[in-house]
């Protein structure tokens, strides 16, 4: 059969398990991938050099070896990740950072507070842990400032989502740029990351008045300004009725009156906290630094790729979160934490891996070589595959890491025949993997529940900023695109 048929009938599978059945993302994407393997057959056996050999074998030992080589690139990282952001997460280090921010952007732009705490937290922190515990923040936020939560659930929320797919290490990225290094792309990690950012922040420029309208619109999701006394603790309490009565006597709130009220909770120092969330990325750029400037053979150099390695600097930040941020708390409550940790990783390295799987099988057959001559002789631009890829991916089956993973595995192999850059390719295929977020994504029920809103009102504020979001984005990679090959 005809690999690029081969591939549709692949996928379409693949999808038809993810919603309609009760199987999990990790075995469809096998099963997929073998699919594509058997039904491509002479094309399997020519693109391995197995000319005339037993299809079923060639098939089964193609996936294993792209699952291998997949899991062996990336799969400690994503452990290594998920344990260093459970101790961020149930330390307190991301309510003492909107604390930090707080002092620099003030109470008056709380909505930016909320955003920007979920920006910088979301890129160890998977969003939707990191939106239920910032969610509380800004529940009291908008109690205390009369402001909407569709507003600042929502800018909370984006700026949480943002980065979680522009920026490793975040699984999604992170997958994307060791497919793309597997397929023997020059992309980068270090430099992927200061790029992710940086596109991320027009991104969340263009969210906040965005929110800022839909908050206006629906001033029915102001958080009433009486409290459940039961579920607060007596020194929150008390700062909370000096607050009250602040409001009373007709006084503006000022930063130090929600820096009081979040003090009340033991937190860790912002030393640390940041020097967790960014050491890791700190060290990375480092190494990429020493790679672009030829340092890299003396003894400094040496000593900097090491700790720039993605597995040893996020291996120290593990570390310091284990003997630093956890100090208080027993070995059994530590090693337990890892343990759930590593239950959130399993998922994330097996999926990751079963793309890897995928991505080996496209390659073998042919299919993405035919399928990115084909789009060069129609004449399409190159720019607009990952973009169409990304939300192809997204939208049947609602998981953004998914849709990542898989649509690498398609377009890794096309780059060098579309001639695009490959870090376009890659910022491009994460941004519309956003692409929209709804009743079928986890995290459109976590942010609609933990900001109080109804399923129709998130859909008509939430799920269009999660299209809007991507469109001001693939603009933006279009018009890169002209000047940057």
């Amino acid at each position: 059969m005809n690999p690029i048929l081969a591939m549709v009938i692949g996928i379409v599978v693949m999808l038809v398990l993810v919603i309609c059945t009760r199987m999990h993302a990790f075995p469809s994407l096998i099963i997929s991938a073998i699919i594509i393997a058997v039904l491509s057959g002479d094309y399997l056996l020519a693109g391995t050099g197995n000319e005339g050999g037993d299809v079923l074998s060639v098939a089964i030992s193609t996936v294993t070896s792209g699952f291998g080589s997949t899991m062996a690139s990336i799969g400690i990282v994503i452990g290594f990740g998920c344990i260093m952001g459970i101790f961020l997460e149930r330390s307190g280090a991301a309510k003492r950072m909107a604390i930090s921010i707080l002092k620099l952007v003030g109470v008056k732009r709380a909505d930016v507070v909320l955003g920007l705490t979920g920006f910088v937290v979301s890129i160890p922190v998977f969003c939707d842990s990191g939106f239920v515990i910032l969610s509380s923040l800004a529940k009291e936020f908008s109690r205390l400032t009369k402001k909407s939560m569709v507003g600042l659930g929502g800018i909370l929320g984006m700026g949480l989502y943002i980065t979680h797919f522009m920026v490793p290490p975040t699984p999604g990225p992170l997958a994307v740029v060791g497919t793309f290094q597997n397929e023997g792309i020059a992309i980068d990690l270090g430099m992927f990351i200061i790029y992710g950012l940086l596109f991320s922040i027009p991104l969340f420029i263009v969210a906040v008045p965005l929110f800022r309208w839909f908050g206006s619109k629906h001033p029915e999701f102001i958080v009433p300004y009486e409290i459940d006394r039961s579920k607060y603790t007596e020194a929150q309490l008390k700062v909370l009725d000096r607050i009250d009565a602040k409001l009373k006597a007709g006084k503006e709130l000022e930063n130090s009156d929600f820096e009081e009220l979040l003090s009340t909770e033991k937190l860790p120092g912002a030393g640390i906290s940041f020097t967790i969330l960014l050491l890791p990325v700190v060290l990375i750029l480092a190494n990429t630094l020493v790679g672009q400037t030829g340092l890299a053979s003396t003894f400094i150099g040496q000593v900097i790729t090491f700790l720039g390695n993605p597995v040893i600097a996020l291996f120290i930040s593990l570390c310091l979160g284990a003997f630093v941020l956890a100090r208080d708390k027993d070995n059994k409550t530590v090693v337990a934490m890892m343990n759930d940790a590593c239950k959130d990783a399993g998922p994330i390295a097996l999926i990751t891996a079963a793309g890897g799987a995928l991505g080996a099988v496209v390659k073998a057959t042919g299919a993405a070589g035919m399928m990115a001559d084909a789009i060069v002789a129609v004449g399409i631009p190159g720019i607009l595959v990952p973009l169409l890829i990304g939300t192809i991916m997204r939208f049947p089956q609602g998981s953004g890491t998914t849709a990542m993973i898989t649509g690498s595995a398609i377009i890794a192999p096309m780059l060098a025949t579309l001639g695009i850059n490959p870090y376009l390719a890659g910022l491009g295929l994460c941004l519309t993997s956003m692409c929209p977020s709804y009743l079928n994504d986890s995290y459109f029920h976590v942010v609609t529940n933990f900001s109080g809103m109804d399923i129709k009102t998130s859909l008509k504020t939430w799920s269009v900023s999660t299209i809007i979001i991507p469109v001001v984005g693939s603009v933006i990679i279009c018009i890169l695109s002209i000047f940057i090959h």
